[in-house]
């Protein structure tokens, strides 16, 4: 049978035919609606639209921050933590994947969808009603106190759709694409857990070391303090002078308590993300030495590979899917919904039961077609149509902030790893300075304000590199972490 477009608007012309063939056009008509119905599934065919960000050569080529020396164009690995070589951090991760308490709620929110996604399948298979039920009849014209007549009526009902339009695909393709959407967002949550377990784990390492170098500058400034009492009790230096050097002092154990507490927040939030209590952090990292660091540039891919990685972007291409479903589902409306249905059961008085007199049996296609609300269905899908419009917007909009998350990202990695050189020269001259400044002090050869200036400078020197380091670590999470890895089993 060839197949034509049906105009939903289609209607016959009254003035044709004969009076006696009036029923049979009616049903004619029926019949040609549901043969052409039969030709196509309602609704458009999803595909992804030219029009989209990622189909973008720019979105799809090399990153214009990736040409810096601390990268490298190679793909990056699904266990992007393993890159440090640091079995704690990888036990770490693992734990967390395993027992986090968002990713369980996740876990929850995809066997749902994928229930929702039974559910919706069920209804292209036989459906049975099986039913019974006793009355008591009695007459108004039999009078007096008769009890009546006790009746039964017992049966099954059976019925298959023929889902002719399509309107049940369209709806297993949405729950499908919903469903899909779910297990992506699941993915983004591991993307965000591996990322954060390492983000933790590294401060809290990294605040050891800047607790280590204030403790260092606060030795020397000790160290500073003791030979200016000794001076001064000898005659060679004031009062003035031990003020000084204990306000140095002051001031950099005034600094601990704030890195303590940071080191202390980093392990409870650790041990959060593991699914322990916060009590029961992992004790081995509260002496952690430094952080984990790399040795080689970052792998980054290019923009494909980040296309295809990022879960969010699945996630917004999975809704656009169900989404241009959903308009199928609402056309199909249009067209009348045609199922094949059987029954059969026994009817009568209960004297008679099991009496070949009483049983029933009925077959024939169930046809439901609300044609008087075109004007609603009409409506319907334009809401549908407008949504599916939307879906692709918040599509573009995703992908073009995963593409600026991580040109953000490499950028401010890059300009780190530049600032930490230039630190770490600055730390080296501070040290030298600071050295030639206490021997010269020492043999009277220089004031003590020149010694508190070079000890001052070789401080904040130190604290600046001391900082820079665990922020260069943030930098390289943030760079994985916009790169979409870590979600892969």
């Amino acid at each position: 049978m060839s197949c034509v477009a049906l105009d939903p608007d289609f209607r016959q012309d009254d003035g044709v035919g004969q009076r006696e063939r009036k029923g049979r056009r009616g049903i004619a008509a029926s019949i040609l609606a549901l043969a052409l119905a039969a030709c196509t599934t309602a609704g458009p065919n999803y595909a992804l639209p030219a029009s989209a960000v990622v189909n973008r050569p720019s979105a799809q080529g090399a990153f214009d921050s990736g040409h810096e020396k601390a990268f490298a164009d190679t793909p990056l690995p699904d266990h992007w933590w393993q890159l440090y070589g640091d079995p704690r951090l990888d036990a770490f991760v693992t734990e967390a994947l395993a027992a986090n308490t968002d990713l369980r709620a996740a876990d929850a929110n995809l066997r749902r969808a994928d229930a929702v996604v039974a559910e919706v399948a069920a209804g292209r298979t036989l459906s049975t009603v099986l039913g019974g039920g006793t009355s008591l009849d009695r007459p108004y014209t039999t009078g007096g106190n008769l009890p009546g007549t006790l009746d039964y009526n017992l049966g099954i009902t059976l019925a298959y759709p023929l889902d002719l339009s399509g309107r049940i695909r369209r709806a297993i393709e949405a729950a499908q694409g919903d469903a899909k959407a779910v297990a992506a967002a699941r993915d983004n949550v591991r993307v965000t857990v591996a990322a954060e377990t390492a983000r933790s784990y590294a401060t809290a390492c990294t605040a050891n070391m800047v607790l280590a170098a204030n403790n260092r500058i606060l030795a020397l400034q000790r160290q500073t303090l003791n030979v200016t009492q000794r001076l001064q009790r000898g005659g060679r230096g004031t009062a003035f002078d031990v003020t000084r050097a204990r306000t140095a002092v002051d001031q950099s154990e005034a600094l601990i308590p704030s890195q303590v507490a940071t080191r202390t927040a980093a392990l409870y939030r650790l041990a959060t993300l593991m699914g322990r209590t916060p009590a029961d952090y992992p004790k081995d990292v509260a002496t952690c030495a430094k952080p984990p660091a790399l040795t080689r540039p970052l792998p980054i891919g290019d923009g494909t590979a980040l296309i295809l990685r990022r879960p969010d972007i699945r996630q917004a291409e999975r809704t656009l899917a169900a989404a241009t479903a959903r308009i199928g589902v609402a056309t199909a409306n249009l067209y009348p919904q045609v199922s094949l249905g059987g029954s059969a059961g026994f009817t009568g008085p209960v004297s008679s039961l099991g009496s070949t007199n009483a049983f029933h049996l009925g077959l024939g296609p169930l046809i439901s077609w609300s044609f008087p609300n075109r004007p609603v269905i009409r409506a319907q899908i334009a809401q549908a149509g407008a949504s599916a419009d939307q879906a692709l917007a918040q599509f573009d909009s995703t992908t073009l902030e995963a593409l600026r998350q991580t040109e953000t990202a490499l950028s401010a990695y890059a300009r780190e790893g530049d600032r930490n050189a230039a630190l770490r020269r600055a730390q080296s001259s501070a040290a030298r300075a600071a050295d030639q400044a206490g021997t010269l002090y020492r043999f009277g050869r220089t004031d003590f304000l020149s010694l508190l200036t070079a000890q001052a400078a070789l401080t904040t020197a130190q604290a600046n590199l001391a900082t820079s380091d665990a922020l260069l670590v943030d930098r390289q999470v943030d760079v994985f972490k916009a790169l979409g890895g870590g979600w892969q089993a």
